[in-house]
Formats: C-alpha cells, structure tokens, sequence
C-alpha cells in the first residue's frame, strides 16, 4: 500500500526497500519521570530533527488540550517549509474517540494509534471488560475513524508485540496486523515495549509479520536490558529481507522511559559503521550525522540531563585516548582505534567551545532592549520590531526556564507569529 503525505514528495522509485529514522523524542522521551521540554523547546527540536535531515518526526499529543497551539503551530511551520521535508505525526491511544477529539482539535493528519497485543497487558488493563477479539475491533473502529477524518499516513501500533503469545492455532499478532491492513494502516510498529526481544527473535517476528501484510514495519524499541539499539537494526533487517521498508523509532540520546529508547546517534553509526552493513547504504542517504553534536548537547540542555561520559559518538571520551597503547596507535593511524572521526559527528572546535569568552551580553526574562539588540547584532539578525522581539525572547525564556540558546533566538526571529502561539495557552 502506497504511502501519502502532503509534507513530502513520494519517493523515487527504488531496487531494493530502506529504512528510514522515526524520531520519538517530543512523544516518547517526554514521558521520561522527572523530566520535561517546554513547548518551544520540543518545536526546537523538531527543527533540528529537520536540518539533521531525519524522515519523520512525532512531534505530541493531538488529544491533550495543552498540546493543541503546540501542534498546530507545527503544522504551519511545516507547511511553510521549516522543517524541509520532515514528515511530522501525531500520536493517540487506538479508540475511535481519542481520534476523533484529536483531529478535532489539531490539524495534525499524520497518525499513530495504539493499543497493547500481549494476553498480560490486555487482561492487566482491560480485565473482563474485553477480550482480543474486542481489542482488535476497537482498533479497527479507530483506524476507520482516522481514514474517514483525512489522515493520510496511519501507523497501527502493536504495543507490547514482543511478549504477544502465539499458539499452534493462531498467531494474534499477525491477526491484529492483518485487520488493521484491511480497514486501511499504511504501517505496523512493532513495539518491544519492555525491551524483552533478543536480535534473533526481533528479526524472526518482524521477518515473519513483514513478509505477510507488506506493508513498512517500524520499530518501537526500549532499552529495559541493553538490546534497543541492536534490536531496532536486526528488526528493521527482518522487515529488510521481507521485502518491506522499516522504520526505526529513535529518540536524542537514548532518552525514554525506564531505561530508554533507541538512542538516535547509535542507530545512526551501526547502520553506516558495522560489520555487514556498512557498504550497502542501506539507511536513508538524507541524513546528515554532522548534526548529530548540535542537537544532542540542545536536547541535553533542555532536559537538564548531561550527556554521559561514555556516550555513543556525543560522550566526552568517545574520542578521548589514555592508554599507551591506544594513544600510540590512534597518533599513528586514527583507524587503529576509531570507526567513525569526530568531524563526522560536527564535534569541532567550534562545536566543543559552549560558551563565549571574555566579556558575556545576555538576553533574557529580565532583559532590556539594548541587550537584547547586542545580541541580535552579534548573531548577525535583524530586528524589525524591537519590542515584540524583546517581548518574546523574555516569554519564551521564562517558558524554558534557561537560558536561550542562539539557535532558538533566531528561530523566534524567523518566525515571531508561531512562536507567539506555541507559547500561548488556550483559551
């Protein structure tokens, strides 16, 4: 089944399937315990997402009134042209009312809609109430109100796929795909909710599923015992082999519940980088991993939650050598030691130098006009309007409740009516 957007071209026809990025973090990682991102910030990251040249971004909550202006706005930045040609969805339970009250009040019509698959989850949450055979026309109730209402790309979500029992005489999994196929999904997210998959048994599923409903699978992978990144390339080669596109779901640095998702840069590098994979080009050629320093440190910033030391490609000793055995052989020849190079990364100089030295001119809640000015002048924008300028740059860095980045300070003056919007609550 054909694929449709009206943010993004169809793609050029091809030999062989792909698999493509599906970032999660303004969905998923948001519902991290103890953590949050403003409404601006998680716009921010959308951009981001965008210039890193990431296929698709699911961006909130359709159904929850607070993320209305939010999503809204969005859309027009995308529609704009802002985020390029970044698909951006949103996300809401599998019941035809939730949907409903969504596309009501957003004017998002990209979707996922979800509901749990595993015996454990559809008795632990719905009891007596309902049965399988309930849960799969629930879903199809929703998707049938998703189509009818205009959204153009459906997602269907299998939550919990990982832990759904089969028996000899059914394989409830592939029922649950096969119908919401047939009431009109244009994919299937395979979801190892608690990240119990192994790399055999994620690619032997998703092989398995993929090869039936051709149709693209994403991955949906937590980090519960270390598997998620490994899972989502071995899950999305099952869809692969299948003959079907895969999507894999990824968040900023891993962040999610409990102990994660797959964490973007690291699917980024196992898919470009390691044994097998490497010289078939197999992921979307739009990414750019040159991105990957700038948005990491932002999401790390806005979340308040520093960047490991040993992270993946953003750690501070992901190119850091001791050992002299390491450190002779790295000066001789950095391939001794490293697969990827830190300009690969966009990790340069310029990157690595946080904050200004010498004399510091901020702007901010507290803020004047002439600072705010100096500023701009120094990040080289032009101010027409200095006191909506000022007005929202003091807005905006009390709805963050840090520092503005310069990123977001040019953001704000490119595009001052939807920034004023997303930081407005409804009425």
């Amino acid at each position: 089944m054909t694929e449709r957007s009206n943010q993004t071209a169809p793609p050029e026809p091809r030999s062989q399937p792909r698999i493509y990025l599906l970032d999660v973090t303004n969905r998923d990682a948001v519902q991290t315990s103890r953590i949050s991102l403003s409404k601006f910030q998680k716009t921010m990251v959308n951009w981001y997402l965008s210039q890193m040249g990431i296929h698709q971004a699911e961006i909130g909550f359709p159904d929850y009134k607070h993320e209305a202006n939010y999503i809204n706005a969005n859309v027009e930045l995308a529609q704009q042209g802002v985020f390029g040609g970044m698909v951006i969805s949103g996300w809401t339970p599998a019941t035809a009312d939730l949907v409903r009250k969504g596309l009501w009040q957003t004017t998002i019509r990209n979707l996922n809609i979800s509901v749990s698959t595993s015996r454990i989850m559809t008795e632990g949450k719905f009891g007596d109430r309902m049965n399988r055979d309930d849960v799969i026309r629930m879903m199809t109730a929703a998707v049938d109100e998703a189509i009818q209402n205009g959204v153009e790309l459906l997602g269907v979500n299998a939550e919990d796929a990982s832990r759904t029992d089969e028996t000899p005489d059914e394989d409830y999994l592939l029922r649950f795909a096969t119908a919401a196929v047939q009431h009109g999904a244009h994919r299937i997210r395979y979801c190892d909710t608690l990240g119990f998959d192994r790399t055999h048994t994620i690619y032997d599923c998703v092989y398995r599923l993929a090869r039936e409903v051709q149709v693209p699978i994403e991955l949906h992978c937590h980090n519960d015992i270390g598997y998620a990144v490994a899972n989502s390339v071995e899950g999305a080669m099952g869809a692969i082999d299948a003959g079907v596109d895969a999507y894999i779901n990824v968040t900023v640095n891993g962040m999610g519940e409990r102990a994660g998702n797959a964490d973007l840069v690291s699917v980024i590098l196992a898919l470009r980088k390691s044994r097998g994979l490497k010289q078939h080009h197999i992921l979307d050629e739009r990414v750019d991993l040159t991105k990957a320093w700038r948005i990491c440190n932002y999401v790390a910033d806005a979340f308040g939650v520093p960047i490991p030391i040993n992270q993946v490609g953003v750690g501070a000793n992901a190119f850091a050598h001791e050992s002299g055995i390491h450190a002779d052989g790295v000066l001789k020849d950095r391939h001794n030691y490293e697969l990827y190079s830190p300009e690969e990364l966009g990790r340069t100089e310029d990157a690595e130098r946080r904050a200004p030295v010498g004399r510091v001119i901020t702007t901010g809640e507290y803020g004047g006009r002439k600072g705010m000015r100096y500023v701009c002048e120094q990040l080289g924008i032009e101010v027409l309007d200095e006191d909506e300028m000022l007005e929202l740059i003091m807005s905006a860095n009390a709805h963050n409740q840090m520092p503005l980045t310069p990123d977001e300070i040019r953001f704000i003056a490119a595009h001052p009516m939807e920034v004023r919007r997303i930081l407005s609550l409804p009425t």
